[in-house]
Formats: C-alpha cells, structure tokens, sequence
C-alpha cells in the first residue's frame, strides 16, 4: 500500500484553494494540476481516506480537461494503483482527482462455489467516464463490500441485482451495457464513488465487521448466518 493519505499536504488537495498569480484556479485547471503532479511524480500515489472531503463531493464530469495522452497515462496509473492494493475497481476521487473516471477490472481467481452464489463472473478491463447507472428489474441482493478508501472494515450492501451502465470511454464514445450479479455491484460501488457516496452510506450497519472478524466468522458464500447472527436485514427471503 502506498503511503498514508494522511500525508498529504494541502498543496496536494485538489480541492484547497490553491491560487496563482491570475487569481484563484477554476476546479478544471486544479484537475490537470493534480493529474501532472501525480504522473510526474514517478510513483503510485496513496489512495485517498475516508475523511477527505474529495470522497464527498460530486466530482466534474469529464469534458476533455485532459488530452488524450494524459488521460491515457492516468488510467494506466490507476489500473496499477488498483492492482496494487489490491481491488477490483477505483475511481479518480480515491487519488484524490474530482473527475468522473473509474476503472474497473475482476480477474481474480473465486472459490466456484462463492462465485456461483455471488454471480461473480470475470470482469475485463474498462474504463469509464461520466458513469450513470439504472436497475434492471425489481431483484436486490445483499453481500459483503469492502472499499479501498475505508481501510479495514466491511459490511453488507443491498444492491440492484441486474443494471444498465451509461458512460463514455476513453475514446470519447457513449456506451450502453447491462451487468448482473457482483459486476453489477462494482459498477454501482464505483459509479457511487464519483457522485461522492460511500458504500457505508448504503450498507446495513449493525453488519459492519472488522476485516479480521469477518475472515473468521462471516466469510461464507452468502450472509445468511451474518444476518441472522448480527440482527440485520431480518425480512430478507
């Protein structure tokens, strides 16, 4: 993991007022500062905390503040960054970036057993810019999440089952695709992200586990004895 957030100095908060000389800077001129400064600096920066206002706020919709070749450079560092952590999705807020950019990638080798339960199927990488999301029928499942930005926790989150995802990739193209099962869940957890929403804002908190308690008590395929244990979500099928 790199270093901790809490290192970051308010030159490096994207979303301080920082000034020049022509006056305070527009928040598109403070994104490509942010970005230069990330990818000249060599190095894979530290994923942002919980706590950091760049995690609340509704981040800029993509309009082309980036060239190509920087926002090129900044979704290869991203998918590093992501792989690193290591998860299975990141959006430019956790780096401290108010964009709407979220990268997304589950290659994972699953438990059969925890994949079919959880309908966690492969997720090949994509990048998406200005994501929206809608449910697909009424089906809503609940799980266990987890989130690069909330170190060490975890809890259950009743989602949509099946979505449809509305972006614009790289390339500038307006896609459609529909998901189902835990792909659908890390387009939503990661679209959340860009609209400043936590997974802690929709999860069921008496669930709310430490990583460790969770490993030796809740790690099944499905959260029945979570939930029957811990005293949420009683009326689930």
């Amino acid at each position: 993991m790199p270093a901790d957030a809490s290192n970051l100095s308010p030159d490096t908060d994207p979303t301080s007022a920082d000034t020049d000389s022509a006056g305070t800077l527009s928040l598109d001129d403070k994104i490509r500062e942010t970005v230069h400064r990330i990818l000249e600096a060599g190095v894979l920066p530290p994923i942002v905390q919980a706590g950091h206002p760049v995690l609340r706020q509704s981040a800029a919709p993509f309009t082309g503040q980036l060239d190509a070749p920087t926002l090129s450079a900044l979704i290869d560092l991203m998918r590093r960054a992501m792989h690193k952590a290591p998860g299975v999705g990141l959006a430019a807020p956790q780096l401290g970036i108010p964009l709407r950019l979220a990268v997304l990638e589950d290659t994972f080798d699953v438990d059969p057993e925890v994949a079919a339960v959880r309908g966690r199927q492969p997720l090949e990488f994509f990048a998406m810019l200005n994501p929206s999301y809608e449910p697909l029928g009424t089906e809503r499942k609940a799980f266990y999440e987890g989130c690069l930005s909330v170190n060490g926790l975890q809890a259950a989150v009743l989602r949509p089952e099946s979505v449809r995802l509305t972006f614009t990739d790289p390339d500038g193209e307006v896609k459609t695709r529909e998901f189902t099962g835990w792909q659908a869940r890390i387009v939503q957890h990661e679209t959340d992200h860009v609209n400043g929403v936590l997974y802690l804002d929709r999860a069921e908190l008496r669930s709310l586990t430490t990583n460790t308690e969770y490993a030796a008590r809740w790690a099944q395929p499905d959260i029945t004895k979570a939930r029957q244990e811990l005293g949420f979500l009683p009326g689930l099928g």
